[in-house]
């Protein structure tokens, strides 16, 4: 029997962590929304032309690559912030167009992992699926959970005081503290995207995908 916290009746779904993930009912396509910093590293990296591997995204971020690494391989990988939100909506509708049937989309916001493994609430995540859901009501996609539902109308309602709620966050204070994976980030090649910077929407047209273990650019 369905579970009454599956959202299996609404295309697009959203839930947290690693446990919201298996709680969902398997879906077409998975977003993986980690704002600070995974989903806006890899999101720049791609649209810079950068590949990023699986393997050493997990080394240095503790929740949306393990996220990314759990979705079922039956399910579409995506990867989304606020960077790129418009951009997931318009990938997601290719998607559906290229399969010539209805779509189900499971947005899943990381949060942050405290050191005994409890996940934490992330504001910055909550706005980043929030951003996507709103953008995927505004191409049509909106058949949505209630769960969905309140972040986007949560995103739409602050949009304007983004970069203040990302940096002012929990998260956002701690990266701006210093407290950070920056070192091990470097050390695979890539660059750190600044806490005011990940707070800006569509800032960039890329989508990462991922494919054999690789984000690659969404075509």
């Amino acid at each position: 029997m369905p579970s009454p916290f599956d959202q299996s009746t609404y295309q697009v779904r959203l839930d947290w962590g690693g446990a919201g993930l298996a709680r969902l009912a398997a879906a077409d396509v998975v977003v993986v929304v980690d704002v600070l910093r995974f989903s806006s590293i890899v999101i720049d990296a791609v649209a810079s032309g950068v590949d990023v591997d699986l393997a050493e995204a997990e080394q240095w971020s503790r929740n949306g690559a393990a996220l990314a690494a759990d979705a079922s391989p039956e399910a579409t990988v995506l990867i989304g912030g606020l960077r790129n939100a418009s951009a997931v909506a318009r990938a997601v509708q290719t998607i559906q167009e290229r399969r010539q049937a209805r779509t189900s989309v499971a947005v899943i916001a990381a949060g942050e992992l405290e050191p005994s493994g409890a996940l934490r609430f992330a504001v910055e995540d909550q706005l980043g699926a929030g951003a996507i859901v709103l953008a995927l009501s505004d191409r049509g996609i909106d058949h949505t959970a209630p769960d969905a539902a309140v972040a986007a109308e949560g995103f739409r309602a602050l949009r304007g005081a983004l970069r203040h709620m990302v940096g002012a966050s929990g998260s956002g204070r701690e990266l701006a503290s210093g407290v950070t994976a920056t070192a091990r980030i470097e050390a695979v090649g890539l660059t750190p995207t600044t806490v005011a910077d990940a707070a800006v929407v569509d800032a960039v047209d890329a989508v990462p995908v991922l494919r054999e273990g690789v984000f690659t650019r969404f075509e």
